[in-house]
């Protein structure tokens, strides 16, 4: 009506008498933009990442290809879009082995970053079903890049498990100076001991009943678990090692960690060892 009668009256003294306000009638509808190139574009980082990425490495890729988006707008594309990140995965915890009461200290004591090449790593174990059976895993991290220098999967929980994730070490094991793990009993082997002093390496172990003391390790199985363990089937022993290998290759190469400034390890170890050495 206002715009029918504009050239007869005044388009304030309209607004007054049908009590709308003049912003109201002069507003007009911002047309919707096109995103169909930016949902793309996060499906497409959603699918290289297996899955696994939320809104902040997402919005760090698209920052890396010149694209400035907020998390909230990632966070609505997602959801629009159905893309469920696997850290939504429900977790638990399983029941813990008996104490290593071995007398070695916390030489490490939480002193987690800022470590030099090769100069402490950090293991744990953790399990998977293959098949109807548990089966166990084993990884080797430096704590440098945190990347995966060493991994192993087996039947057994043991120190033969931990020896073969040594053996999968690029490089001489002399370089690493600390050997830093939980006091699970698969470390307390005479095999791990004559390894250790081949290579002269020192030994170090959390506290007793304390988590943090392994910080890192933690939280790499929670990694390891949640984007690798959960999310694949295992029929036989032979199909776990290929998958751990080719997880541990993408792990390296591929997935970007927030600790290393949303580098990869291996980017990391590539950028800043010549700092370091």
């Amino acid at each position: 009506m206002i715009k029918a009668n504009a050239h007869k009256y005044s388009v304030s003294a309209m607004c007054r008498v049908l009590q709308v306000n003049r912003s109201t009638y002069y507003y007009e509808a911002a047309a919707k933009k096109d995103e169909s190139e930016l949902t793309a574009d996060i499906q497409e980082i959603f699918r290289k990442s297996r899955n696994h990425y939320g809104t902040r490495k997402i919005k760090k890729e698209l920052a890396d290809c010149g694209k400035q988006v907020s998390r909230r707008r990632i966070g609505r594309i997602m959801k629009q879009e159905g893309l469920v990140s696997s850290y939504t995965t429900a977790q638990f915890k399983p029941q813990k082995d008996r104490c290593n009461e071995s007398k070695v200290e916390n030489v490490l004591n939480r002193q987690f970053q800022n470590q030099p090449y090769r100069n402490v790593v950090v293991s744990d174990l953790t399990y998977v079903r293959v098949g109807n059976r548990w089966n166990y895993i084993c990884v080797l991290i430096d704590l440098f890049n945190r990347e995966i220098i060493g991994y192993s999967a087996g039947e057994h929980k043991t120190a033969e498990l931990v020896k073969q994730a040594f053996m999968k070490v690029d490089g001489n094991l002399s370089e690493i100076h600390i050997f830093h793990t939980d006091r699970g009993n698969e470390f307390k082997n005479e095999t791990i001991e004559e390894l250790l002093e081949t290579f002269h390496m020192e030994r170090s172990l959390s506290h007793k009943g304390c988590p943090y003391d392994n910080a890192v390790a933690e939280a790499t199985f929670k990694i390891i678990k949640t984007e690798f363990v959960w999310n694949e089937t295992f029929h036989t022993q032979e199909e776990l090692k290929i998958k751990l290998w080719d997880y541990v290759n993408w792990y390296n190469h591929h997935r970007i960690h927030s600790s290393l400034g949303y580098q990869t390890p291996v980017q990391y170890r590539k950028n800043n060892l010549k700092k370091f050495v």
